[in-house]
């Protein structure tokens, strides 16, 4: 389906590194439409396991949730930063480790109806230490590092203690690509 094209483009907010847009699309038969977008900058989630197999998750109160929810670590993007510099970054800043590589397993829309977030989704490899941030971000200060064996990570999943989209998406296509029973990627 082609054919929408954009009339008019407004700021209507702008709040830190977010924009919210009004636009006037036209569709393929003429008619126009007003819609609001929120600009995002894209953004990074990172399935690690340590040596034990465990998967390294951050327990962090999210504000628009109204609660804590269990994730993958992830991250915005800053600009000019590739997703795989910033997944290095925001590995090391949430939770201390550095990989000794990262895979793509997949990048998508978050939720495409209102919003161009777009995330990449990494598989960290080879994790040694790394350094915490001793200025890190208020958010980072207030999160737990939790390392879940992947047993424990399928039962928060079914009992809905993890409720994280890119967390579970993330998981599964590292299990897949671990199991061998496909390459693991998807992409947007």
């Amino acid at each position: 389906m082609t054919g929408f094209r954009s009339r008019a483009e407004r700021l209507v907010a702008k709040a830190s590194f977010l924009d919210l847009i009004e636009e006037d699309m036209e569709t393929p038969d003429g008619e126009v439409l007003t819609r609001y977008t929120v600009r995002h900058p894209g953004a990074v989630a990172i399935v690690a396991f340590d040596d034990d197999g465990r998967l390294a998750l951050v327990r962090q109160y999210r504000i628009a949730a109204r609660r804590p929810l269990l994730e993958i670590p992830a991250g915005k993007r800053e600009p000019g930063e590739s997703p795989e510099f910033t997944a290095a970054r925001e590995l090391e800043e949430e939770i201390g480790v550095r990989a000794g590589g990262l895979v793509q397993l997949a990048e998508f829309y978050n939720s495409p109806g209102f919003c161009d977030e777009y995330t990449h989704v990494f598989l960290a490899q080879s994790l040694t230490p790394g350094a915490v941030d001793p200025d890190a971000k208020a958010e980072e200060r207030h999160m737990e590092v939790v390392w879940a064996p992947p047993e424990e990570v399928d039962h928060l999943m079914a009992t809905g203690e993890i409720l994280d989209a890119k967390t579970i998406i993330g998981f599964e296509l590292a299990r897949r690509r671990q199991a061998g029973t496909n390459d693991g990627h998807i992409s947007g």
